[in-house]
């Protein structure tokens, strides 16, 4: 633990903005940007989510794959050029695709122009030996001991690269960061959306957050299905923080199993959910960290690059038989291929009910987060809405994926997320994410 803790002590020296400024980022949708109808924005929504649910099932993969719907602009080298970066709570590493990334070594297209790390004066490699080559499984010397590579293995693919230092722009504030410099891939095509590559938030040492060496972040997404002029706020730092007098509720996150790829996740304890005012028959063990097989962990977590939720099968298939016990004659058959209960979209803010989530605080009072109706059913065509709440239990899913519930992006809409990473607390409260 001493060696991560002295790169970033050392990191933090070298940033080159205040500590009490912050960071904020403006995020923009995946499909903002392109006219897409309400069809297909829930089609390519559920495509993603079913294309992460069987890549986190790659638990030998140093870092997951990365599928979000949220994308922040930002600048890299002197003098800067542009970058666009997919923002997950789910993995670690800062990456981008470099100039040297070509076709014929897989790379994928994107939306602005590669970085091209000989225009930049501030750009550095790191060294084989170098600190920040050993923070995380992400990074390994090449076989000749000459530099510091990045090779990562994803449930879509591949990328490989080297690791460097460079200054990064976040609106008016700059950071040193260390970084990802991706030269070849092989990924599955439009993965990222026309993103240039990741910016991790997961627990990591080189995640953002991590090696900016402050202890929290907030974001507040806006709806997928608002004018898509609107864009969400990420907050590092200082200017992360609640306020507003709507209610906050606070959650304790649950100690990970090890510092590996399961360190990298933020799991919550979840007991139990309410539809309705029907308490769902499920056992809390469901919902629990636990351990499913030799060196594979299961139970729930929150991921900002998961689209949709998805429960464990046995929490499910409960909640799917009793909104179909309380909606009865309201149902009409399934609007798409994938998705289960529908009704007239008309109907569907009056006769669908909340979702409460319980969850457990270390063996006090349990705290509850309200998930209003259209955090959870979705507007899938003219006439058609459907929920949009899927089972981790797929065909081809495997442990321990298949028992881990996970709380998607979708179902944190207008909700204002205050990750305290000092304090170990999560905390939830309604906003207005368009007017923040």
């Amino acid at each position: 633990m001493a060696r991560p803790l002295l790169w970033l002590a050392l990191l933090c020296a070298s940033l080159t903005f205040t500590a009490c400024a912050g960071i904020r980022l403006e995020l923009v949708h995946v499909d903002a940007r392109e006219n897409r109808t309400v069809a297909e924005r829930v089609r390519r929504a559920t495509e993603r989510t079913h294309r992460r649910l069987a890549s986190m099932g790659e638990v030998t993969a140093p870092v997951r794959w990365v599928e979000t719907q949220y994308i922040a602009e930002y600048l890299i080298g002197d003098p800067p050029q542009r970058a666009e970066a997919i923002i997950d709570t789910g993995s670690n590493l800062i990456w981008t695709q470099c100039a040297a990334c070509r076709p014929a070594g897989g790379c994928f297209s994107q939306n602005l122009s590669f970085y091209d790390p000989s225009r930049s004066r501030t750009v550095q490699p790191v060294a084989c030996n170098g600190t920040a080559c050993a923070l995380g499984s992400e990074t390994q010397c090449t076989r000749d001991r000459s530099a510091c590579a990045i090779l990562t293995a994803y449930g879509a693919g591949a990328i490989s690269g080297v690791l460097g230092t460079e200054v990064f722009t976040f609106g008016s504030q700059n950071a040193s960061l260390a970084f990802g410099c991706v030269i070849a891939s092989r990924l599955t095509p439009g993965s990222l959306d026309g993103a240039s590559g990741i910016i991790g938030l997961g627990r990591g040492a080189l995640s953002l957050v991590s090696q900016l060496g402050d202890t929290k972040f907030s974001y507040c997404l806006t709806p997928y299905f608002s004018d898509a002029v609107n864009t969400s706020r990420l907050f590092v730092g200082a200017s992360a923080g609640l306020g507003g007098n709507t209610p906050v509720t606070s959650v304790p996150f649950v100690k990970n199993p090890s510092d590996d790829l399961f360190g990298t996740f933020y799991f919550l304890p979840l007991a139990g959910i309410t539809v309705g005012k029907a308490k769902l028959d499920v056992p809390a063990a469901a919902f629990d960290l636990r351990q499913v097989a030799p060196g594979q962990w299961a139970g729930t977590l929150i991921d900002s690059g998961s689209p949709f939720t998805s429960l464990v099968d046995v929490a499910y298939q409960a909640l799917r038989a009793e909104l179909a016990r309380q909606l009865g004659t309201s149902l009409v058959p399934p609007a798409a291929r994938g998705l289960d209960l529908c009704v007239a979209r008309g109907d569907a803010g009056k006769l669908v009910p909340p979702l409460v989530l319980h969850f457990g605080s270390g063996g006090g009072a349990a705290s509850d987060v309200v998930v209003p109706p259209e955090n959870y059913w979705a507007p899938v065509d003219d006439t058609t809405a459907c929920m949009v709440v899927f089972s981790s239990a797929r065909p081809n899913a495997t442990l321990p994926i298949n028992e881990t519930t996970i709380i998607g992006n979708y179902m944190q809409q207008n909700m204002h997320l205050l990750y305290d990473l000092g304090n170990g607390v999560l905390s939830f409260q309604p906003a207005d994410c368009s007017a923040m």
